[in-house]
């Protein structure tokens, strides 16, 4: 009979973190860009931050999916470390919310929550719609858990072996709070084992004191998890943020487990049924170390600045700076990476662009070669990228973070194309123009200068629609596309007059002039590439010229 009660307590907790699961992802398919964006923009003050840390774990469930968002701010050096830490006290009293709404006896909205999210989730095709229902199922797979744990709790009065395994892993504070940290680590998750604890505490398997000290290790392995992912990256500024969020763990647990005896007492005066006292002892020990720490957190982004100090810049310059492992459970927050990681790949093709055509009117073979190698590191940043968010749309991304994908992959290709066209077109004209000791002429020279300056003027703003996709900048972008288009037919006709006066420039020249007017409208072309979606999306796109044409002969 153990047996069968701790399969039937093991299948019990599977569904109820299947159900998290299935909530936290339908949040995040749903609601993911945008709270990310609430996220940034609360991070003015402390104060602030912590109200968006505690709303925005409210709705994900899920402390670690807040704290990987936040971490990626701080990496990216968009916010500071202490909004950054007020985030995170936020996100661990957030957590204790699902928490005292099921430590009531729900059982009872349990089918309603599968109906209305199975007609949802079938209804909605790819809306936010169906993300939704795919919450209410989650949150209803919660409940049916629950509901499932207490039940076969209750038969095991007649299994003094479980009884009696219970009460000497819950003997010592010492060794719940170790047993529970365990657990949450293990689980990723604080909400299920602090569950599994107030499950537990009803059945009267385990002491109050023993309940309390097992809620401490669950908020203690909770930040286990974010401190180990954010090893596997070499950059130790990564690990400021969980560092920081595990050390107000361990003070509170240190401060708070000596006295569990006492407090169990104190809570159980308060409130005799042992679930919900489980459960207000998590929200009391999380809010308390809010206000403990809340106001000193300068004091300690100080002391994490200090012992984890920013990483040295790597030597290998096809290294990605921003592709970030550990963010691809979170798609709102890789996407952010990879496009972080594409500007990147934009700052090395704008360094070539302009250096260009320092290379092709001074003669320098060296820079001619240091361009080449630029584009070797091109190529390998242009790979990351792609296999980067391969790797994130093999979970499934919902519409929007589906197109946002394609449309980073999209641009780290064009640019990957300049970087080729800029090596092995330009850099091979330079080189002949080199060999050949060939010089412009004074009109000449200015044209290509003029041409050459308006292409780098225009992927700066490219760089600006494709972050913001700002549909006034991508209009501009294109407009700027079909007048590059006039100037370079404009630049031909002056260099063929020039040819017809006879200037010997010209002439030697001739070729040369012309093919580097035609590579860089050719790069032009793929910089101009990151309109269209934008356009796209607010329905400016014609879908063919020659639809057009036919519409006005006819």
């Amino acid at each position: 009979m153990g047996s069968m009660i701790l399969l039937d307590l093991v299948g019990g907790v599977a569904l109820l973190l299947w159900g998290l699961h299935m909530v936290h992802s339908g949040i995040v398919r749903a609601f993911g860009s945008d709270l990310r964006r609430f996220l940034a923009k609360a991070l003015r003050n402390r104060f602030l931050a912590f109200l968006a840390g505690l709303v925005v774990t409210t709705l994900l469930q899920s402390s670690t999916a807040t704290g990987l968002m936040t971490a990626s701010f701080v990496t990216e050096g968009s916010v500071n470390l202490m909004p950054a830490l007020a985030i995170m006290l936020g996100a661990n009293v957030g957590t204790t919310l699902i928490v005292q709404a099921l430590s009531f006896n729900v059982s009872a909205l349990a089918p309603v929550l599968f109906v209305v999210g199975v007609t949802a989730f079938k209804r909605g095709g790819q809306t936010r719609t169906r993300d939704l229902g795919r919450v209410a199922i989650g949150l209803g797979l919660m409940v049916l858990s629950l509901h499932i744990l207490l039940d076969t709790l209750a038969p095991a009065e007649n299994a003094p072996a479980v009884r009696t395994v219970l009460s000497a892993m819950t003997s010592e504070p010492l060794l719940c709070l170790a047993v529970a940290a365990a657990l949450t680590w293990v689980a990723h998750s604080s909400v299920t084992v602090v569950l599994l604890v107030m499950s537990l505490a009803y059945s009267q398997f385990i002491a109050p004191d023993a309940a309390l000290a097992l809620v401490l290790g669950a908020n203690l392995g909770s930040a286990i998890n974010p401190l180990l992912e954010g090893s596997r990256s070499d950059d130790p500024a990564s690990r400021r943020l969980p560092l920081g969020n595990l050390l107000n763990r361990v003070v509170g647990c240190a401060v708070v487990l000596p006295f569990v005896h006492p407090l169990a007492d104190a809570f159980a005066r308060l409130e005799p049924n042992p679930s919900r006292m489980a459960a207000d002892f998590h929200t009391a020990f999380n809010v308390a170390l809010a206000l403990l720490f809340i106001l000193p957190l300068n004091g300690v982004a100080a002391l994490l600045t200090r012992f984890l100090p920013e990483r040295a810049k790597a030597g290998d310059p096809s290294t990605p700076l921003y592709l970030d492992e550990t963010a691809l459970a979170t798609p709102s927050v890789a996407l952010a990476c990879a496009a972080r990681e594409t500007l990147h790949i934009g700052d090395i093709i704008e360094t070539m662009l302009r250096q260009t055509m320092t290379a092709l009117t001074t003669g320098d073979r060296k820079l001619v070669e240091e361009i080449c190698r630029m584009d070797d590191a091109v190529d390998g940043l242009d790979e990351a990228v792609k296999l980067y968010l391969t790797k994130l749309t093999r979970e499934s991304l919902n519409e929007r973070d589906g197109m946002r994908a394609m449309e980073i992959i999209s641009f780290s290709i064009n640019l990957e194309h300049v970087g080729d066209i800029i090596d092995k077109n330009l850099m091979e004209l330079a080189s002949k123009k080199i060999k050949r000791q060939i010089a412009f002429s004074a009109e000449g020279a200015a044209e290509l200068a003029a041409f050459h300056q308006e292409v780098c003027d225009n992927l700066k703003l490219a760089f600006g629609v494709f972050m913001t996709g700002d549909l006034a900048s991508a209009r501009q972008l294109v407009t700027e596309k079909a007048a590059l288009r006039a100037t370079e037919f404009a630049a031909a006709e002056n260099h063929l007059a020039r040819l017809r006066e006879g200037r010997s420039e010209s002439i030697e020249s001739s070729s040369l002039h012309l093919d580097i007017l035609r590579d860089l409208k050719r790069i032009h072309s793929h910089i101009c590439s990151v309109a269209y979606p934008v356009l796209e999306r607010a329905g400016e796109l014609q879908p063919s010229r020659l639809k057009e044409a036919a519409r006005r002969r006819r």
